[in-house]
């Protein structure tokens, strides 16, 4: 994951977490005292180094990894893409950094997350809202009311919803003044079971949403249709040479060009 996500998920942590662990927390906790922690994409690739079980070092925790690939950092290959393999209601924390871009029907697996969490447990979640296609597939960018989204669908209580917005610039975002680490904008949700959990309702609109995603598995059965002729661009003309804001009523500037080049990081 890139350094400006995990920076994002290590702020969670240190606000929702004792590094003594849950006993004498209202959420409760496991018996051992230790934090049962589910990592949901926990699998790193490549040269990443940054993990989410080293972030809880400090922490007693028990720590969990699944992801539907094996590979480093990764305890369990989930069978099914859908189905977390952790018992429910078991979980004082899940996590989820910078994977819910690379997940089809992303509202299945947080109905799956609901479903581990103890009552009082937390999921915190990071994911871009902005930034370069990446990884075999690539479907979704997040905004603090996709987190409310989420929050409604799946009767968690959202505690804290933001994006690393680009700077302002009157009215609009400056996408020029974007440095290098805030690149991919990261949004961040963090979400809570409550102690009454509506849990028969939550189970049939689980069971019914996680069998047919599981069914469907993924996009790979949906071929990328070619653009329609002359749509390449989105149906915009080749660029003008630059002539300077653009002033006349109702018009709508143009995108700022993005970096010239991603972070040396790479998201997910």
């Amino acid at each position: 994951m890139h350094r400006s996500a995990y920076e994002q998920m290590e702020l969670c942590v240190k606000e929702y977490l004792s590094a003594e662990g849950p006993a004498g927390k209202p959420s409760g906790g496991s018996a051992s005292g230790r934090y049962r922690v589910v990592d949901l994409g926990s699998r790193i690739s490549g040269k990443q180094t940054r993990t989410h079980r080293a972030l809880l070092a400090g922490h007693r925790v028990d720590y969990f990894g699944v992801d539907v690939r094996d590979g480093p950092n990764v305890d369990a290959v989930m069978t099914k893409p859908y189905r977390i393999p952790v018992r429910s209601n078991s979980a004082d924390v899940v996590l989820s950094g910078q994977a819910f871009e690379h997940i089809p029907f992303f509202w299945a697996s947080m109905l799956e997350i609901a479903r581990v969490l103890k009552p009082g447990g937390h999921a915190f979640i990071t994911a871009p809202s902005r930034g370069h296609v990446h990884d075999a597939q690539d479907c979704w960018r997040y905004y603090p009311d996709g987190f409310r989204a989420l929050a409604a669908h799946s009767r968690l209580e959202l505690r804290e919803a933001y994006t690393d917005f680009p700077p302002r610039k009157g009215i609009w975002h400056d996408y020029r003044a974007i440095d290098g680490t805030a690149y991919w904008g990261d949004s961040v949700g963090v979400f809570r079971k409550p102690q009454r959990y509506p849990r028969l309702t939550m189970f049939a609109v689980r069971e019914l949403a996680v069998w047919w995603a599981n069914r469907v598995g993924g996009v790979d059965g949906v071929p990328l249709p070619r653009p329609v002729d002359g749509r390449e661009r989105c149906g915009r003309p080749a660029p003008a040479p630059e002539a300077g804001p653009c002033s006349a009523p109702g018009s709508v500037p143009r995108p700022a060009p993005g970096p010239a080049t991603a972070p040396a990081d790479s998201a997910g």
